[in-house]
């Protein structure tokens, strides 16, 4: 399951792994640019031509993740339609900038809810569902499968920076913590929680390393973790002295 599917990140994601992973797309406007059960491919010259690429499909599900419910809709439709979730990437993001400052009149106080909404309540409401409707009884499959959730974060979640990033830089920050005390209670019953923390991208970070960071997190042992994606590195690496406790190295 992978929200904020039609962003940036989420388009990419997407178009790199549609044939590879059974993706949940969870978008409220855009889709990303992929075969899905509402559009495909066809070929122009021979439209009832047979094309590989439609071999594998997206599965879209449009959502506002901050309306009541809409959450819990999500998770229905997607254990529905697949039985399970092994993966869950929150994605979706909100752009909050207040280039004056807090102190600009209402701007911030404004951007304040929405933006931990989606950072923050999304990525928890999410979990938390797949979790009572599934994970929490299901351990030794959690752990056969790997199954764990990767949560979207950003270098300004560590750092302060001009230009008007408070509110945004807060909810990251916000969901870094989250994503360690969620690691240090979901391994209870074998499901792992990590963070990517990027910097800017794609005009810092190809968004191409950001999508190998998610599936190198997918694929490795470790949770409690935030990992920054930096323009210097192939691989993500840890944010050292923010580890929970018992994580793995």
């Amino acid at each position: 399951m992978l929200t904020g599917a039609g962003g940036t990140l989420g388009d990419a994601f997407c178009r790199a792994l549609y044939t590879r992973y059974d993706i949940v797309a969870v978008c409220r406007a855009r889709v990303p640019a992929v075969p899905s059960q509402h559009e495909w491919f066809v070929d122009p010259l021979d439209p009832a031509a047979q094309i590989p690429e439609n071999d594998s499909r997206v599965f879209i599900v449009q959502a506002d993740l901050t309306e009541n419910g809409a959450a819990e809709r999500v998770v229905d439709i997607a254990l529905a339609r697949f039985g399970q979730v092994d993966l869950l990437v929150n994605a979706a993001g909100h752009p909050s900038v207040q280039p004056f400052g807090v102190v600009d009149g209402e701007a911030a106080l404004s951007a304040f809810e929405p933006s931990f909404a989606v950072h923050v309540g999304a990525p928890l409401r999410l979990a938390t569902r797949l979790a009572q409707r599934g994970w929490v009884h299901d351990g030794p499959v959690n752990r056969s499968r790997n199954r764990n959730i990767v949560n979207v974060s950003s270098a300004a979640g560590s750092s302060v920076r001009p230009g008007g990033e408070a509110v945004y830089s807060a909810s990251k920050a916000a969901l870094n913590q989250l994503t360690r005390h969620m690691a240090d209670e979901f391994t209870e019953f074998g499901v792992r929680v990590n963070a990517i923390a990027p910097d800017a991208f794609p005009a810092v970070v190809p968004t191409e390393q950001v999508v190998r960071a998610i599936v190198e997190l997918d694929e490795g042992p470790m949770s409690g973790e935030i990992f920054t994606v930096g323009p210097l590195r192939e691989t993500p690496a840890p944010v050292r002295h923010a580890r929970a406790a018992g994580a793995a190295s």
